[in-house]
């Protein structure tokens, strides 16, 4: 039983970090428009627009290693954590202005389906880094 709790942790976050990173590549032109269309300045939505979908499949690819599966949950639980203060801020209206979602079907989940999935998925990640001690 335990061995399954440790892989539907693993695999839940890689099937998340696999979708955003390729969705944000295969439709980069879209991805890139999304990041402009952010809160913060436009050079650093350029640069996000680049290293965030690298990111993103960086973590995934730690996590499908037992060696460094435990560095894969903690890059997740901090890089959630960035994303999901980021969306709390935008769903309580601490901008000027809502801008639009980036990724698929997180698109249809509103901010704050956004923001509980995104929670959800940091307490997997910690329990996922707590399973692999």
């Amino acid at each position: 039983m335990k061995k399954l709790l440790i892989h539907s942790s693993y695999f839940i976050i890689i099937a998340i970090w696999g979708y955003t990173g390729l969705d944000k590549i295969l439709r980069f032109k879209e991805s890139r428009n999304a990041f402009h269309n952010q809160t913060f300045p436009g050079a650093l939505a350029e640069i996000l627009s680049y290293t965030i979908p690298g990111v993103e499949l960086l973590l995934a690819l730690l996590l499908l290693f037992s060696a460094t599966r435990w560095w894969g949950y903690l890059g997740s639980a901090l890089l959630l954590t960035v994303f999901t203060t980021y969306v709390g801020l935008i769903w309580v209206g601490a901008f000027p202005r809502v801008p639009c979602n980036c990724a698929g079907i997180i698109e249809s989940l509103g901010w704050g389906g956004h923001f509980w999935m995104n929670l959800g998925l940091i307490g997997v990640a910690v329990w996922g880094m707590r399973l692999e001690n």
